[in-house]
């Protein structure tokens, strides 16, 4: 795993509150993570989750993916918890909007210390949001925590790829994105087996290299005026933004970062 100091908790609540966090929902849309819709679906169906299941998503973010399962897996209710107010608040607001308010709860808490009973739940999800969790550690305890005997942790994460990331890369990326770091498929094992969950799933969704070229070309080709838009029209601040998105492009395309699919069961 690589991580750096100086980034936490207070830096994710930043750019979930501020420009940063909706110029990613510009260009990855409601569902924030890579694939969308098909990688929501693709992990739902890999993991069983469906009918009259209750979950918890931990970093939930706007809600969208706890929408996503009540609407098209017909999971009975879900509960989100994520610390930032702003997406909370968003969040919220679109499942009363979309009518599932009366099965879609949130929590404003940190992940790591949700305040959830044991056991809450069938199935815990996540998906691509893991990243910014400072102790990786305690948030898979906190997983087991809440999911029952014999239930499912299923999430995708962005993680060091089987290449590797030098130090000074690491360290840019890092930066970047604000991730305080980033766990590699191996590792989220490790925790998950230390946890007392048997690991079903633990792969590579092969998926993060061609998002990122279609993220760079919507940016490039249809989308600069909404991103100026956003960002208060700063063009050095967005030539700056496009060199640390092309230099990511890179470190996907090596197999230095990667988007991980991973799935267990508490025994």
């Amino acid at each position: 795993m690589k991580s750096i100091e100086g980034i936490g908790l207070s830096n994710v609540r930043d750019v979930y509150s501020g420009p940063e966090g909706d110029l990613w929902e510009l260009i990855m849309g409601e569902q924030i993570h890579i694939g969308g819709f098909a990688s929501s679906m693709a992990l739902a169906e890999r993991a069983g989750i469906g009918n009259g299941m209750m979950g918890v998503d931990l970093c939930c973010c706007n809600g969208a993916g706890m929408r996503f399962l009540v609407r098209f897996r017909n999971v009975a209710a879900m509960h989100g918890v994520d610390a930032t107010e702003a997406v909370v608040e968003r969040g919220r607001a679109c499942s009363e909007e979309e009518g599932l308010s009366d099965r879609i709860r949130f929590t404003l808490a940190d992940v790591c210390s949700s305040g959830l009973p044991d056991g809450l739940a069938d199935f815990v999800w996540g998906e691509d949001a893991w990243c910014y969790v400072v102790d990786k550690a305690k948030l898979i305890a906190e997983a087991a925590r809440l999911v029952k005997p014999g239930g499912i942790i299923a999430f995708t994460d962005w993680v060091e790829g089987p290449t590797g990331l030098s130090d000074e890369e690491a360290k840019r990326f890092l930066t970047f994105m604000k991730f305080p770091s980033v766990q590699d498929i191996p590792g989220y094992v490790d925790l998950l087996q230390h946890n007392g969950c048997e690991v079903t799933v633990a792969e590579d969704t092969g998926m993060f290299a061609s998002h990122v070229d279609l993220y760079l070309n919507m940016l490039n080709m249809q989308l600069t005026y909404d991103a100026l838009k956003i960002i208060g029209f700063g063009m050095e601040l967005m030539g700056e933004m496009g060199k640390e998105m092309v230099f990511m492009q890179g470190l996907a395309h090596d197999g230095k970062i990667a988007q991980g699919r991973i799935i267990a069961r508490r025994k």
